[in-house]
Formats: structure tokens, sequence, C-alpha cells
């Protein structure tokens, strides 16, 4: 093959995957989006139950533990995400596992809530506990939405999917936010 056959063959190829390549990069931006606000969340819940970056374990051994440590994975993910080409299986695999960081954190929130409400007035231990257990809910919804949307063979290119796991994530903002474990002012949606 001449250089020019050479040269046309690879505009040619260039050219027909330049779609993919912009799919990608879309689906980068929707993925990576739903990752960092589920890592705020996570941030959030875990700044609520007071579990610091230090509480963070090789190996951990308690709720507070996981949590801190699920947080720095997270934060490491996201890191290495803004330096990777766009890949809808690992993004959508990223927001996965923000998502499952924030659950994680949700579920320490919550039982810092439940033990603070115990100390509180019993109508206003009911609301704090009801909000902290629909937010844990909605982390939970979010982690899973996410977790079908990575997976199954469209590996975070499901539209219907890749919607269902943003819903999730806005409610469970929502949720996050209505519990008092996220700033009103906070972007995480």
């Amino acid at each position: 093959m001449s250089e020019r056959e050479e040269a046309a063959a690879g505009a040619v190829t260039e050219e027909a995957e330049a779609p993919h390549r912009l799919r990608a990069e879309v689906l980068r931006r929707l993925h990576g989006a739903r990752a960092h606000s589920a890592y705020d969340r996570a941030v959030a819940a875990c700044r609520y139950a007071g579990v610091g970056q230090d509480a963070a374990e090789v190996v951990p051994r308690d709720p507070v533990g996981r949590a801190a440590n699920a947080l720095r994975l997270s934060a490491e993910s996201l890191a290495a995400l803004t330096v990777s080409a766009p890949d809808p299986a690992a993004d959508a695999r990223c927001a996965r596992n923000a998502a499952a960081t924030a659950a994680l954190a949700a579920q320490v929130a919550a039982a810092r809530g439940d033990r603070g409400a115990t100390a509180a007035t019993d109508s206003l231990a009911s609301g704090t506990a009801s909000t902290a257990s629909a937010a844990l809910r909605a982390a939970l919804a979010a982690s899973q939405a996410a977790a079908l949307a990575a997976g199954g063979s469209a590996r975070g290119q499901d539209a219907a999917l890749n919607a269902s796991a943003e819903e999730a994530e806005r409610h469970a903002v929502a949720t996050a936010r209505a519990a008092g474990w996220l700033e009103v002012n906070t972007t995480a949606d």
C-alpha cells in the first residue's frame, strides 16, 4: 500500500471512529458528573457523622473505617477519571463505586442520626430518624441504579439505565439535603 493509500485509509478509519469518540466523551461527562455528585454526598455524610480521612484503614474493622477507606478510594478513582481516555464501561464503574461509597457513608450518617435522635424529644427524634432513613434508602437506591447502569451488556452505555441512575442520584442528593447531611448551597446535583 502506498503512503497516499495508507493516509486515505487512516482518514476513513478516523472519520468512522469520530461518532464513537464523541459518544464516549458525552458518556464520560454523564458518568463523571454522577460520580462527583455521589462523592460529594459521601464526603458530606462522612462530615455529618464525624468521619475524617484519618479514620481510613488498610483493613477496615468497623463501618467508620470502611466509610473513610471507601472515600479515599473514590477520591483516587475520580482523580484517575480526569486523566484517562473516555471509556464508558470504566467511567460507569467509577460512578458505581462512588455511589456505593455514598451509600456506605449514608449508613454511618444514619446511625449517627439515630443515636442523636434518641437524645432529642420524641417528635423531633421521629422526624430526624425519618429523614435519615429516607436519605439512607435513597443512597442505597442510587447505588443500585448506578450498579445496573455500569453492568449488563451495555456497560455504561444504556440510555434508560443511565437515566434511571441520574434520577436516583438527584433523589439521593435531595434526601441528603433534607436529612441535613448536605448543605443547601452544595452543588452536588
